[in-house]
């Protein structure tokens, strides 16, 4: 098994966080964030996807700030 994945398949969580440029699908946001906190991507993408709908746009503004602030 790898040593950036322990028994479970996950990915144990960065210090910092960062953009994941390499694993991105749109900024690099979501995949930056599943790495920060060690779960994965796809679901922090559909967290997003559910909070832009629920919350009329406000989870996309706060994506795109995040997206344009950091790094």
């Amino acid at each position: 098994m790898s040593r950036n994945v322990d028994h479970y398949g996950v990915r144990p969580a960065r210090q910092g966080f960062r953009l994941n440029r390499r694993d991105a699908k749109l900024m690099g946001v979501s995949a930056g964030i599943a790495d920060w906190s060690g779960m994965p991507a796809t679901f922090v993408r559909i967290a997003f996807v559910l909070g832009a709908l629920f919350s009329f746009g406000t989870a996309a503004l706060i994506y795109l700030a995040i997206g344009l602030i950091a790094d």
